[in-house]
């Protein structure tokens, strides 16, 4: 089994709260991950059936007395967590309940709704490239100072690496655990999870220009969010297209990046950047089949950069830390594919998908650091290389994201 990087911070959580809520995708090893780290507990599955019947029509007999339980896919019995409640309430020893979902904001209504003060929120999604190759956890608000290096036979996997067969392959944990073909494999997860459990939510009635809708938003990965130009070639209302989009989110299919909100220069745009979260997902639905395709294709760029964002957010998930990330751009085209608000800094980081670094590599970082009202400095440049060095005082990282 794969260690997960979030495996610490869910050990403590049990140890301080009754219920702990684990969020994330479908298929991105939730189960696989509290039956690991809680052997010893009690195991429902609400996606069965059977077990989802029994619990609606005894809740109170079901849970029992409610110690050491993990309830899989909660958002199937919702109605479940009333009576967590008054358990916990009676009760609140630390880690009594290890609750599962695969819909976020469903779920985080329940939550809200009934154990607000009572439980640990946990996000897990799919792989992240530091889980599978084995390198420590990335800390994105330490993106531009100088991290440990890495171990020499992780350094030597990962340069030997190719990074368009890598995106290709997505990170999803079946394809990796079970060997599966990744195209089949997010054919099958498309259809039984985009198009089933996304389609609940917004009671899709026209599937196939969900679908449309889907894959037309793919295409716009890693740019400016133009809602009314997405409806439209879609061919639906914009209030359509915003419930859709709102679907992608709630699954963790896709996010939408902030603009940031300093006004270092006049007339900022502010529409966010979508991106899409799995770079496989996204290849999958652009209809790319292998690596040597992905490398030449013209959204290489914007696939590349939103797996760099999807990386970004992973690590802060894995420090139970809320992704502190936006980009900037100007009227004038002037931009920052992402912004870290570390607190006492913001880091610019540009990302270029190219193996090589031209001289002009930063110049957008150097632009932006000169602004005269913007007292930050510093920033990373993410190319598709293998190389770490600093040029013109910017921190250039390989595509891995850590020092080599």
């Amino acid at each position: 089994m794969i260690i997960r990087h979030l495996t610490p911070a869910l050990r403590r959580a049990a140890e301080r709260y009754p219920v702990v809520t684990i969020t994330g995708p479908r298929q991105s090893g939730k189960t696989t991950l509290v039956r690991a780290v809680f052997p010893g507990y009690r195991y429902a599955s609400l996606e069965a059936p059977d077990v989802r019947a029994r619990a609606i029509a005894d809740p109170r007999g079901f849970l029992g007395h409610g110690d050491r339980m993990i309830l899989d896919e909660i958002q199937r019995a919702p109605e479940l967590l009333s009576y967590v409640q008054g358990l916990v309430d009676e009760d609140g020893r630390p880690g009594r309940f290890i609750v599962t979902g695969s819909q976020n904001i469903l779920l985080m209504k329940s939550v809200s709704q009934t154990l607000a003060g009572r439980t640990a929120l946990l996000l897990l999604l799919p792989f992240s490239l530091a889980e599978l190759y084995g390198f420590g956890t990335l800390n994105p608000s330490e993106l531009d100072r100088r991290g440990t290096a890495l171990e020499p036979e992780v350094a030597k996997r990962l340069s030997d690496m190719d990074p368009w067969a890598t995106l290709l392959t997505g990170f999803y944990p079946p394809v990796h655990d079970r060997g599966l073909s990744p195209r089949e494999w997010m054919a099958d997860y498309f259809r039984t999870y985009v198009e089933r459990d996304l389609r609940e939510v917004t009671q899709v009635l026209d599937l196939r220009t969900f679908e449309t809708f889907v894959r037309l938003a793919a295409a716009r990965t890693a740019t400016e969010l133009n809602l009314s130009g997405l409806a439209s070639d879609a061919g639906v209302t914009q209030q359509t297209a915003r419930r859709w989009l709102t679907a992608l989110e709630i699954g963790y299919v896709a996010t939408t990046l902030p603009p940031h909100h300093a006004n270092y220069r006049k007339r900022l745009r502010k529409r966010p950047r979508l991106h899409f979260l799995d770079p496989g997902l996204v290849c999958y639905l652009l209809g790319i089949e292998d690596a040597a395709t992905l490398e030449r294709h013209p959204l290489r760029g914007a696939i590349f950069e939103s797996f760099v964002v999807s990386e970004l957010i992973k690590a802060f998930a894995a420090m139970r830390r809320d992704p502190n990330l936006y980009f900037w751009r100007d009227a004038t085209g002037h931009e920052i594919d992402v912004l870290i608000d570390a607190g006492d800094r913001l880091i610019p980081v540009e990302v270029k998908s190219g193996r090589t670094v031209p001289p002009d590599a930063v110049s957008a970082l150097k632009w932006w650091t000169s602004i005269p009202s913007n007292p930050n400095r510093g920033g990373v440049l993410v190319h598709g290389g293998t190389e770490t060095f600093d040029l013109d005082g910017f921190r250039v990282l390989p595509w891995f994201l850590a020092a080599g």
